[in-house]
């Protein structure tokens, strides 16, 4: 009863009271009518959130298994693509690919850093047998953004498809598809979208349905163009995951009745705010430029065992924060602020954050939350989002 429970974590991220009411609801047939018009809502409403006018298909699965469902129906055994290997999620790409037997070149970066448009041209240059690039627009392990719109201009350039795993931007940052070029875009239900996991999000560009049609997909339960012609019928191909496309509704809403415009300034106030308050702390940030606007990344004192601090940080302020994956664990902790988080939860975030740090022998400097909310007052203000 002393402190109430925070979820900052990059996902699963918390659900509001109007998803989960209507996450309750009873249970209704998904091949009746009266699903049939709650799936032809959520179309519509999923069109203007991807920015496209080509249709965006649920899928009953989690983040990994929309990118498998990515690779094995735009991509066949034996043909070469470029993956962007910055981060854990990025490594995934290539593990997906490999497993269907999809060759991979890689371009690999430090984590914390991100591709540039020339990088990603280069290595089309030297490999032009690539049919495809795999890349995330944020990079949920490191805390980093892709300049995926810059990059868009160049696949478009070399003639290969730009697949890009929106899954901790999509509904947190601007992501255009079809105005920047994206050919596959897909994300997940567990982050910005403020749902259970469990629901997985794709769109294909014209060009992208066009390779589709070529490509016998290698995995029996995700076949995209079946899906496709389902969701022209406003269903999907196997049984729907029901509950939570009706929570999907309920969340589109409020981001309709929002605007994105004001959810993305939101999300920007908020990572001015934590990437500000980190820095007063005396902590380092892992993304120096090129930052996602969902999750902020800090390295610990080099004294300071990450571990220890998310343990102290929810035993004694409630509050979930997310450590490092493969070689950051231990010393790397990631804030989540994307969803239903406002700047409350993050100012509680920052304060179990520092006093974590100190009860585990790191010095931090005092005046960081004042510091961080002014940040989050003036980018909320600000007229220009940069």
């Amino acid at each position: 009863m002393l402190n109430k429970k925070r979820l900052l974590a990059p996902g699963p991220t918390p659900v509001p009271e109007r998803v989960r009411l209507a996450l309750a609801q009873d249970m209704i047939h998904h091949r009746k009518p009266e699903f049939k018009a709650i799936m032809a809502q959520v179309q519509q409403r999923l069109k203007k959130l991807f920015g496209t006018t080509q249709p965006v298909m649920p899928l009953a699965c989690s983040g990994t298994g929309v990118m498998t469902a990515a690779v094995t129906n735009l991509f066949t055994a034996g043909e070469k693509v470029l993956v962007i290997e910055a981060g854990k999620f990025g490594e995934r790409w290539g593990e997906i690919c490999e497993a269907s037997n999809i060759r991979v070149e890689k371009l690999t970066l430090d984590w914390g850093k991100a591709a540039s448009a020339e990088a990603v041209a280069n290595m089309l240059d030297m490999h032009p047998d690539c049919t495809g690039v795999l890349i995330q627009l944020s990079e949920t392990s490191t805390g980093v953004l892709h300049p995926v719109d810059e990059i868009a201009r160049v696949t478009k350039d070399h003639d290969v498809l730009l697949v890009v795993d929106g899954i901790s931007a999509v509904s947190i940052s601007p992501c255009k598809m079809d105005e920047w070029g994206i050919d596959c875009l897909l994300t997940g239900s567990q982050k910005g979208l403020m749902l259970p996991p469990g629901l997985g999000l794709i769109a294909c560009s014209e060009r992208a349905w066009k390779k589709a049609e070529s490509v016998t997909p290698s995995c029996f339960y995700f076949n995209l163009r079946a899906e496709k012609q389902k969701i022209s019928q406003d269903q999907t191909l196997f049984t729907t995951p029901v509950s939570l496309i009706v929570g999907l509704n309920e969340s589109l809403a409020m981001f309709e009745e929002t605007g994105f415009d004001t959810i993305f300034r939101k999300q920007w106030a908020l990572t001015m705010m934590a990437r500000t308050a980190a820095t007063e702390m005396g902590l380092e940030l892992l993304a120096k430029d090129h930052f996602t606007w969902g999750l902020t990344s800090v390295l610990v004192p080099e004294n300071v065992d990450a571990g220890e601090v998310l343990e102290y940080a929810k035993e004694n302020f409630g509050v979930i924060l997310a450590g490092g994956q493969a070689h950051m664990k231990g010393r790397l902790i990631r804030i989540g602020h994307m969803g239903w988080v406002d700047w409350a939860d993050l100012a509680a975030g920052l304060h179990a954050l520092a006093e974590g740090c100190k009860a585990c022998g790191g010095n931090i400097n005092s005046g960081y939350l004042e510091k961080g909310l002014q940040a989050y007052h003036s980018a909320l203000n600000a007229s220009d989002l940069s």
